[in-house]
């Protein structure tokens, strides 16, 4: 194989777009194609956008979270609208144990009091007297982050086909990385889809620097900030397929979650709701496989932002010859 081996990366989501520029940047010659024709089509347009391994920790496995402790800096190099303020975990009074739950499985935080919470966001000053603020974290609106990979890609040299272009001819290229999600699960075998559920609001009367992740015995839910006063509020998981709109009860529980953050919320406007059903293996551990020029990068499940650069990189080193 020549020095610049020929590379089609399918799939235009956060897998797709992190495997596009590891690959570009190590010298690969890449084509993006996405069957959709657009980037972020799939699942990761509805993602938070949270770059927290140590929250993920509260019930992701060890690998996960040593595998991400470096997705804040490699964002921050290739996205610069990446906000680096840390995060934080609050509860409602009446579910105020689960703070105590949630720090026994977690680390890198500092506990905090009513004051220093309103240090952090004076607009819930009074709301909360207890927390955790794990300071090292981040977050990044996905949509910006992935038109920001596709600019990196094209200048770095990378071609895309999108806008209705033809599937390319695979026999083309010298290696095809598969990162289509639940399409490919033909290929792959344990592959099933868990569905993600979001709203987008817009709220002029509260102001947040950092995600909140509110705890809830069944379901927490995180309240992200936005650029223009707008919000992602979201599930963070639900074990469903179902590609069908959302329900009353998601709504609800939602919209509650912001509300009982700051009262503010009824007030906001809702722009957009969104469902996405994302891949998972029976682990949820995201993996690299390889059958001969083929690389299939999937299962990204909850950690989409969180592991795919490192899956990125680990695609890169086997094409590259640098796998162990």
């Amino acid at each position: 194989m020549n020095s610049k081996p020929r590379i089609l990366v399918k799939g235009a989501g956060v897998a797709g777009m992190t495997a596009c520029v590891a690959l570009a940047e190590r010298g690969g010659d890449v084509t993006l194609y996405d069957q959709a024709g657009r980037v972020g089509a799939g699942a990761s347009w509805f993602a938070g956008g949270m770059l927290a391994p140590w929250c993920e920790a509260e019930s992701a496995p060890e690998e996960v979270t040593a595998q991400s402790v470096g997705a804040v800096d490699w964002w921050a190099r290739h996205v610069p609208q990446v906000t680096r303020q840390g995060s934080l975990v609050l509860a409602p009074a009446r579910d105020v144990g689960e703070i105590a739950r949630f720090s026994r499985r977690t680390s890198h935080f500092t506990q905090v009091n009513g004051v220093e919470i309103a240090e952090l966001e004076p607009d819930l000053d009074g709301r909360f007297q207890k927390g955790l603020f794990f300071e090292q974290e981040g977050h990044v609106d996905p949509r910006v982050a992935l038109h920001a990979l596709f600019e990196r890609l094209l200048a770095l040299g990378g071609h895309a086909l999108l806008s209705g272009a033809p599937a390319p001819d695979e026999a083309a290229f010298d290696w095809v990385v598969d990162c289509t999600g639940l399409v490919a699960r033909d290929r792959l075998d344990g592959l099933r889809g868990v569905r993600g559920e979001m709203l987008l609001l817009r709220c002029r009367d509260v102001s947040l620097h950092r995600p909140v992740r509110m705890l809830h015995p069944r379901i927490p839910v995180y309240i992200v900030p936005r650029a223009d006063h707008i919000f992602m509020v979201g599930a963070t998981m639900v074990e469903s397929e179902d590609t069908g709109g959302m329900t009353v009860r998601s709504m609800l529980e939602l919209l509650n979650a912001a509300y009982t953050l700051h009262p503010g919320f009824a007030e906001a406007e809702i722009l957009e709701t969104g469902i996405g059903v994302r891949p998972s293996y029976p682990d949820n551990i995201p993996r690299v496989t390889q059958d001969g020029k083929y690389l299939f990068i999937n299962g990204m499940y909850r950690h989409g932002f969180l592991l795919s650069p490192a899956r990125a990189e680990e695609a890169a080193d086997r094409i590259f010859g640098q796998a162990a």
